[in-house]
């Protein structure tokens, strides 16, 4: 009986554990089910997450490579022009200049080859080229041996198949253009370094006052930031166009921020040189700290001075590389009108900073002469805002009442005077001290007589010549003056008596008579009559002298002056004399008719 009621129990009892274990197993099999879904459900998204990722970031990286490459192409003509421009870069302007104008020289002095000379060969045409002279084509380089590239050079030019169709002028414009762009990325390095590594030096700041710094270095900074910015313009026309760039309507567009910082510039140069040589003699510390900075570098062995004066003379090269684009350009088109404007605009500003300089000098001699000379019982208002001095010095007064006997020759004494001459009047004077002149006789310029002399007259050696001052109608003085040397006479001949300059004459008949000359060492004018040289300038020579001076008119501005005969050098070539004064007159008369346009 017991044993029947206990086996429901067990049963019961395993039905239970049964069930229970049941529950268990459902139970956890439905937790590992969710846990493996929801695991693999995360997996599958974050699978597709992260492929739908790569796939974005695959896309934008292809268009930014695209972007890249296409950036790429499109900047390869800048990375020509870079590759152009870092070489000249590379190298200061002074070396720049210094190779460039050696170049033009023996241009020049040479024959060019080419269709345009070889028509102009006439009888000598046999005469054999210059060895030294260069083809448009070639390279030179410079003295470290660093190359100048050309724009042919550029390998966007080399690989385009446009450049067989350049003739042999429009290389020599695209060369000349291209010149231009190159010298003005050297001049901006030399810049640099004056305003950089000297200006900004912290140690030369302590050593100079406010003033001194002003006047030594004036509106550096602002000339370096226009030159800057003319250049980012010259380089974006060569991105343009590297085949046919033109540069002369840039040149134009900014001679007006060019006039604004250069002609103070210069103006101030007079104080510049003042302030240099005064710190080097009187500022104890200034010599010491320039001979460190020099040292550096930086500088290639060139001083200061030589970085100071470089405004100077870019705006007066980039004028001549103006001038040599122009006689390039077709005649009558639309790129000669433009640089004859880009011409007309630099040569103004060059004109208006030399008549700056020369009026603050002028105006400075006529007050410190003011104080040394006087008249004899006469009142002269020697300073007038229309006088300058033209020549002074002092000549041998022959005195003719006295005669004396030396063995058997008549001998004339002699006795100092000094000659005062301003572009309006002459003075005669003696000297009181050595500072002071006494003016016992004057007159105007246009009342001036003059015998030379040629010829020994006798009982007299030397220069001679006869000078009469009249008043109206009637002789006032006249005195025998006697020179040192040939040029001495000649030189107070030409100064009182001035020819007109050369006008437009037949050169044709004239070329082989007249003589030219260029400038081979470049020469700073030292007394008035005398003209500064730049290398490269060409003149028509007009009186050559025994003792070495040169009377000469420059071809490119029309000025006339004295130099040493050493500092030139004869034009022999017929052909290359010829093409000088064709290019000399094909620029005046471009000039003139665009400036009776414009009037």
């Amino acid at each position: 009986m017991i044993l029947i009621l206990n086996q429901p129990c067990i049963l019961f009892l395993l039905l239970s554990l049964l069930r229970s274990f049941f529950l268990f197993l459902s139970f956890f099999l439905s937790f590992f089910l969710s846990f493996f879904l929801s695991f693999f459900l995360s997996f599958f998204l974050s699978f597709f997450l992260s492929l739908s990722l790569s796939l974005s970031l695959s896309l934008s990286l292809s268009l930014s490579l695209s972007r890249s490459r296409s950036h790429s192409h499109s900047h390869s003509r800048s990375c020509s022009c870079s590759w152009s421009l870092s070489l000249s870069s590379a190298i200061l302007y002074q070396e720049y200049s210094d190779v460039a104008i050696n170049r033009e020289i023996q241009r020049q002095q040479g024959e060019e080859p080419g269709a345009e000379e070889e028509r102009l060969r006439v009888e000598g045409a046999g005469e054999a080229p210059s060895p030294s002279n260069l083809s448009p084509s070639s390279s030179f380089c410079s003295s470290r041996g660093s190359a100048f590239s050309l724009w042919q050079d550029i390998p966007d030019v080399q690989t385009s198949d446009q450049l067989d169709n350049f003739s042999n002028e429009e290389r020599k414009l695209q060369e000349a253009k291209f010149e231009l762009v190159t010298s003005e990325a050297s001049y901006i390095r030399s810049l640099a370094i004056a305003v950089d590594h000297f200006m900004l030096s912290q140690e030369l700041g302590e050593c100079l006052g406010t003033q001194d710094r002003q006047w030594l270095f004036s509106k550096l900074p602002e000339v370096k930031d226009v030159s800057e910015r003319f250049l980012q313009d010259l380089e974006h026309r060569l991105e343009e166009d590297i085949l046919r760039f033109d540069v002369c309507d840039i040149v134009l567009a900014h001679c007006p921020a060019l006039r604004r910082v250069y002609l103070p510039y210069v103006t101030n140069q007079a104080y510049q040189e003042q302030t240099y040589q005064r710190l080097l003699q009187e500022n104890a510390r200034f010599p010491g700290i320039l001979a460190r900075l020099e040292e550096d570098p930086i500088c290639q062995r060139l001083p200061l001075a030589s970085f100071l004066i470089l405004p100077f003379q870019r705006i007066t090269r980039l004028k001549m590389l103006v001038e040599n684009i122009l006689k390039r350009t077709t005649p009558g088109s639309r790129g000669e009108d433009t640089a004859t404007k880009a011409f007309n605009e630099l040569k103004r500003l060059i004109k208006e900073c030399n008549s700056s300089v020369q009026s603050m000098k002028r105006m400075e001699e006529l007050i410190h002469l003011n104080k040394k000379i006087h008249f004899e019982g006469k009142i002269f208002p020697l300073i007038s805002q229309s006088r300058w001095l033209v020549k002074h010095g002092e000549l041998l007064e022959v005195d003719t009442q006295t005669m004396s006997i030396s063995g058997s020759k008549f001998k004339l004494p002699t006795r100092p005077v000094y000659l005062h001459l301003f572009n309006d009047c002459l003075l005669l004077s003696r000297r009181k001290d050595t500072w002071k002149f006494m003016v016992f006789v004057h007159a105007k310029i246009g009342q001036l007589k003059v015998k030379d002399f040629s010829q020994k007259l006798q009982g007299i050696s030397g220069f001679i010549f006869h000078l009469q001052l009249c008043e109206g109608q009637q002789l006032k003085h006249h005195i025998l003056l006697k020179a040192h040397t040939e040029s001495g006479k000649q030189r107070w001949i030409t100064a009182m008596f001035p020819s007109d300059p050369l006008e437009d004459i037949d050169f044709y008949c004239l070329i082989d008579y007249l003589s030219q000359v260029q400038c081979i060492k470049s020469y700073q004018a030292q007394e008035h009559d005398e003209l500064t040289l730049e290398k490269a300038d060409i003149l028509q020579a007009k009186t050559i002298t025994s003792d070495g001076w040169v009377e000469g008119i420059r071809l490119s501005d029309g000025e006339r002056g004295w130099f040493p005969k050493t500092n030139v050098e004869e034009i022999t070539n017929r052909s290359a004399r010829l093409r000088n004064l064709r290019e000399n007159i094909r620029i005046k008369c471009v000039t003139q008719k665009l400036e009776k346009e414009l009037f």
